[in-house]
């Protein structure tokens, strides 16, 4: 009779959450806007992520839009020749070639992105026209490049940077291929953003993992891979080593885990769980992730130690150091 009573007491309360009132009741409490959040906010992954997010900063204020923040801040690291993980002065692949990947994506759904391009010297605005002008959400190589064309990008010298020159020569008198992304070779600059009516963008640009074989793609222009927004709920972005983030689809799983109910910094955590379990010689594999939830709450993680980021809000502009599942 107990476990009869057990049984029904149990069947109530479960009938009641479906109660228009009692649902209702639920969904404003799970929706209550925490005060631990800032808005507007942007983040962008590592230390070229402070001139990032002074240039983001500075369009928002000017336009009062997220997307043209988030596009004109990783421009400023697509320039900067002390770079050698973005842009066109970045680390080629095997063959001495520099190729780029972006993604650009709005809360709304709306994205863009290219991979495999040559000659562009802001693959970021390219996936932007690709988001806004074509029906498509990809574009690749020499159709990516003939797609510049069309809208007017110039194209550029195809050599490499003097400090990617040394480098590349350097490394051709081994051509050792041994992908290892760690705190002296990482990738990507993943800038993510909410402005102050909580509208969402996200932003992802790299030259890739150096010496690559050619026309290997990493996670940053992979909708869902290196990057994924939702205004319902909040954005992520990746950076590291890319086919390990691709294994698990860490920012679309870091916003679906959001979705559920877990904070930003708890997604990360649980995204860097999964992408330990999933890749082998993880020794050798260094990965983070940033996130915002819509209410402007922050999450950053890593595999190994030494992944930082850049948070900027009307407070400031600083250089934060992420923690991470192994310790230093």
């Amino acid at each position: 009779m107990s476990q009869r009573r057990k049984f029904i007491k149990q069947s109530i309360l479960g009938s009641a959450l479906f109660l228009p009132g009692v649902a209702a009741s639920c969904a404003q409490k799970e929706d209550k806007n925490p005060s631990t959040g800032e808005k507007p906010l942007i983040l962008s992954t590592w230390n070229h992520g402070v001139p990032a997010n002074a240039d983001a900063w500075s369009k928002l204020k000017e336009t009062g839009s997220i997307l043209d923040a988030v596009e004109a801040g990783v421009r400023n690291t697509e320039l900067d020749m002390g770079n050698l993980s973005v842009g066109l002065q970045g680390l080629p692949d095997r063959e001495g070639i520099t190729t780029l990947d972006a993604s650009i994506m709005t809360g709304d759904g709306a994205c863009g992105s290219v991979a495999f391009v040559r000659q562009i010297k802001h693959p970021i605005t390219l996936a932007r026209a690709v988001m806004e002008k074509t029906p498509h959400v990809m574009l690749v190589g020499e159709g990516a490049r003939q797609f510049a064309i069309a809208q007017g990008f110039p194209l550029e010298e195809e050599i490499l940077s003097p400090q990617a020159q040394i480098e590349y020569d350097k490394w051709k008198v081994t051509s050792q291929y041994k992908p290892i992304i760690n705190i002296e070779n990482h990738d990507t600059i993943g800038m993510i953003g909410i402005d102050a009516n909580g509208k969402l963008a996200g932003s992802c640009t790299t030259s890739g993992l150096a010496y690559k074989m050619h026309g290997r793609v990493g996670d940053s222009p992979i909708i869902g891979a290196g990057l994924f927004v939702d205004d319902e709920v909040g954005a992520a972005t990746a950076t590291g080593l890319g086919e390990s983030i691709i294994r698990i689809c860490g920012s679309f799983l870091i916003v679906e885990l959001m979705r559920q109910g877990r904070t930003p910094q708890e997604a990360c955590e649980e995204a860097v769980k999964r992408l330990i379990a999933k890749n082998k010689d993880i020794k050798d594999i260094q990965a983070g992730f940033l996130a915002i939830n819509k209410y402007g709450e922050v999450g950053a993680y890593a595999v190994h130690p030494g992944f930082n980021y850049a948070k900027a809000t009307e407070s400031g502009n600083v250089l934060i150091d992420a923690n991470s599942h192994f310790k230093p």
